[in-house]
């Protein structure tokens, strides 16, 4: 393949990711700024092995330090609890916030979900940080994302992730069960952020 060809390759992909995850930009990050991850078990990494976690392909990828901050099994109301310490704690240029999961899986009320994410995205833009959501699909099968999310990013105007995560989940390849991704799958799930954040102005790669 040509260096033209490859070059509007890159060009497409990039408007293409612009396109689906919002028109948002973001401000440059700094090379010693700090990304937080913040959810579930996604984030932490189950289902895969030590140090193969999305947050820690991310790092690789972009060579900033990424805070894994992922709870397994956490709802969104117990996330609420621990999130402004963490922001007190690490500063964050950007979140990157998915969670609502667990919530969805165990039938909670999707309206307190919502309260919960839409205060977290006020806490994190109060300490100047900028945030990145990630979609989490519906329990239905080969579901998009919960509604919610798309009127969360539509209310915040914040840069988001509708169908990364719920595309990954439709592939047995990615997965290692039914809800959790393997290594593969969390470094493509790091691949794709790291593609959305270059798109939109946070980091050169």
């Amino acid at each position: 393949m040509s260096s033209m060809k490859k070059k509007l390759i890159s060009l497409f992909i990039a408007c293409f990711l612009m396109l689906s995850c919002s028109d948002n930009k973001l401000s440059p990050l700094t090379r010693d700024g700090i990304i937080l991850a913040f959810g579930d078990s996604l984030t932490f990494g189950v289902g895969a092995g030590a140090q193969k976690s999305y947050p820690d392909f991310l790092s690789q990828i972009t060579g900033l330090q990424v805070v894994n901050a992922g709870v397994s099994g956490e709802t969104t109301t117990q996330g609420l609890k621990r999130f402004q310490s963490l922001l007190d704690k690490h500063q964050p240029e950007l979140v990157i916030l998915m969670e609502g999961g667990n919530d969805i899986l165990r039938n909670h009320n999707l309206a307190t979900t919502k309260k919960n994410l839409s205060e977290m995205i006020h806490l994190a833009k109060s300490f100047d940080s900028q945030v990145v959501m990630i979609g989490v699909p519906e329990k239905n099968l080969f579901s998009d994302s919960a509604s919610f999310y798309y009127e969360l990013a539509d209310e915040h105007q914040i840069v988001f992730l509708d169908e990364i995560l719920a595309s990954l989940l439709r592939s047995r390849q990615y997965k290692s069960d039914p809800i959790h991704l393997n290594a593969k799958g969390y470094r493509k799930l790091a691949e794709k952020i790291a593609d959305v954040l270059e798109a939109s102005g946070a980091i050169e790669l």
